[in-house]
């Protein structure tokens, strides 16, 4: 192909000015667990919330916690009769984490999970609010992230092909948009490298 799409822009909204997050609750709830309930979806992508659940295993158990797996957690609400996100977020966490035996339960909302085409350009973006609570239903961490990304071309030939290209470009990211690279990045930025990153978990392996 003679055009090649690079990513050029991924934008961290208010991660570079945000302010350190105070842990002090949850270092004393001192989580060894974290259990993973369905996310709430507030885009109008089905398929949102299971695409973000499948991403958000990996950084928690890198940092150091043991994660309940998330399609075993969520065929045991199920048979609890917790068919819907919303149900799930609506019970008692003492309840939830006592189902499961959880030290701590990760609740996630999806704001935005969207692709807009603008000219010659389509913008993806995802959003998440992220909160943590103790099995004793104390709110311990909470983070909300939102990233952007725009693909362009990258070839530095002339503004004719490049437009085209850009044009080509932006009706393919419209098509069939790639949400799971910003999805990952913004939970690392939020557990492991930015402002609300958690301390390690007990079962952190020493690098």
């Amino acid at each position: 192909m003679r055009y090649l799409i690079a990513l050029v822009a991924i934008l961290m909204g208010g991660c570079a000015t945000a302010p350190k997050t105070d842990l002090t609750a949850f270092i004393a709830a001192a989580p060894r667990s974290i259990l993973v309930v369905p996310a709430v979806n507030k885009s109008l992508d089905v398929d949102a919330p299971n695409y973000l659940l499948s991403t958000l295993s990996i950084p928690l158990a890198e940092k150091g916690f043991y994660v309940f797996p998330v399609n075993t957690t969520k065929v045991v609400l199920e048979q609890e009769g917790f068919y819907e996100a919303e149900q799930v977020h609506r019970q008692s966490p003492i309840a939830l984490a006592k189902l499961f035996g959880a030290d701590a339960i990760l609740y996630v909302t999806i704001n935005r999970w969207d692709a807009k085409y603008v000219l010659f350009s389509t913008m993806v973006t995802v959003e998440f609010d992220y909160r943590m609570v103790a099995k004793d239903g104390s709110e311990i961490w909470k983070a909300t992230q939102r990233m952007q990304y725009s693909p362009q071309n990258s070839n530095g030939s002339s503004p004719l092909a490049n437009l085209v290209a850009a044009a080509i470009s932006a009706a393919v990211t419209r098509a069939a948009p790639n949400y799971l690279p910003l999805t990952q990045q913004a939970n690392a930025q939020v557990f492991v490298r930015g402002p609300t990153a958690i301390p390690n978990g007990p079962y952190r392996s020493p690098k």
